[in-house]
């Protein structure tokens, strides 16, 4: 019945909406359009969409065989829910006329006011599509924390309320104009406090409210991943939907873009080599799954300082943040005994913080007039206020996020039972299964 409610919801809201047409194609007070600019953030857009049916693959082959398609259903699932939540009002929360440096206001509600007149020199359309691609691969990036237990249906309801009530406003406190946190002067180019800290928090609060999978501490049944091909082919095209990412936060084809894609390959590329060198001395072997783990945390510590650091500072976080992400993965996690599936928080949430944080220590006037020198070209005040924004960040999503989960547990289950988890997600919330064989059974 539950179910029934939210289709009926998110087929028949905008309608609603149809009668607030958006403007003509005009030049707005931005100036020209720039036909190079627009093309190259086209690109830019298509690449970031790849990335949430690329992290589809990359958590897919990390969960047991029984999982795989609840996994993917939930990454996919969110493109359709997040991209008309973002028209109808996540557009205009985050990126409206501020209201008192938190949220903004609702001018652009289900896109009125919003054609293809000038943003800065592409259509405002477009950069509402490039911005919907970053709602959209957040909210699917907390699915990881607690993959194989949580209900579809929950799910559904909670990326639905988190990206209203917590992505939206802090969106508009870091990027939109008025925003305190932008006011504040703090550094986040592609999404280091917005995307993943957000995500990564949240995910570790949802684990710890779900609890953990059924067997996890159960020496005799391991909890593995059930195809590592498939996470290295998620990895892979993470990393090259990555570059539109960064690059295209430029908002425009120049040589900022050109920067960011630069830094954000040899940053990925160092964090690879220091995670699996960290590994190896520890656990006496480098794996493939740390490589591809290494990758990831590389391109989440680069995200926040793409458009500000030199691609020799870019090598230094990614040697710095690879043994760093590893240490709380393969020792925190398991000291503090909270079941974050898929290490969304070690990846996502510690690589943010440390990318945020080297951002005040890295970024460079002379890689980007627009920004700031940082604490290694004597300016030790940006290193507080990103230190600033990044508290800010985790205080308000831990609570926010904890609020939205217990107040729908009053309403609804968000766990299946353990039976249900006995059996697998994959039958029990989708009746289907990957692996059936020629004869009909699963193999």
């Amino acid at each position: 019945m539950l179910a029934r409610k939210i289709i009926m919801i998110l087929v028949f809201s905008p309608l609603l909406l149809l009668m607030t047409p958006g403007s003509a194609w005009a030049a707005g007070e931005n100036g020209a359009i720039s036909s190079a600019d627009t093309t190259f953030i086209i690109m830019c857009t298509a690449l970031v969409l790849l990335m949430t049916p690329a992290l589809a693959f990359f958590y897919g082959g990390m969960v047991r065989r029984k999982n795989v398609l609840s996994i993917f259903m939930q990454c996919l699932v969110i493109m359709g829910v997040v991209a008309i939540q973002w028209i109808i009002i996540g557009y205009s929360l985050s990126f409206g006329p501020d209201i008192g440096g938190v949220i903004g206001n609702l001018e652009y509600m289900g896109l009125k006011n919003v054609g293809l007149e000038a943003s800065g020199t592409i259509p405002h359309q477009l950069f509402v599509a490039f911005q919907m691609m970053f709602a959209i691969l957040t909210a699917a990036l907390i699915a990881g924390a607690f993959a194989e237990r949580m209900r579809f249906a929950a799910f559904l309801v909670f990326v639905l309320i988190w990206t209203t009530i917590v992505y939206d406003p802090l969106c508009h406190w870091v990027w939109g104009v008025g925003g305190w946190i932008e006011r504040m002067g703090a550094l986040d180019f592609a999404g280091g406090t917005v995307v993943h800290i957000s995500s990564g928090i949240a995910g570790l609060v949802g684990a710890m409210v779900l609890g953990k999978r059924k067997g996890k501490d159960n020496s005799k049944e391991g909890i593995v991943p059930h195809n590592l091909p498939l996470t290295l082919l998620g990895a892979s095209l993470l990393w090259f939907g990555w570059i539109g990412f960064n690059a295209g936060s430029a908002l425009a084809a120049d040589g900022i873009a050109v920067t960011a894609l630069l830094v954000t390959v040899v940053c990925a590329g160092s964090a690879l080599l220091s995670w699996i060198l960290a590994e190896w001395y520890h656990h006496g072997k480098p794996t493939a799954l740390g490589a591809a783990s290494g990758i990831i945390a590389g391109l989440v510590c680069i995200t926040p300082a793409a458009g500000f650091v030199t691609p020799l500072s870019a090598i230094f976080m990614g040697l710095i943040v690879g043994p760093i992400c590893y240490y709380f993965v393969s020792t925190v996690k398991h000291k503090i005994g909270y079941d974050d599936t898929l290490d969304v928080f070690g990846i996502h949430g510690v690589g943010g913080i440390v990318g945020a944080l080297a951002t005040g220590i890295f970024a460079s006037l002379a890689v980007n007039p627009d920004g700031a020198n940082g604490l290694l070209y004597g300016n030790p005040g940006l290193l507080i206020t990103q230190t600033l924004a990044v508290a800010a960040t985790i205080v308000f999503v831990a609570i926010m996020t904890y609020i939205i989960l217990k107040s729908m547990s009053l309403f609804m289950s968000l766990r299946v039972t353990e039976e249900e988890e006995e059996t697998g997600l994959d039958l029990v919330l989708h009746g289907e299964d990957a692996y059936w064989d020629a004869s009909g059974f699963n193999s």
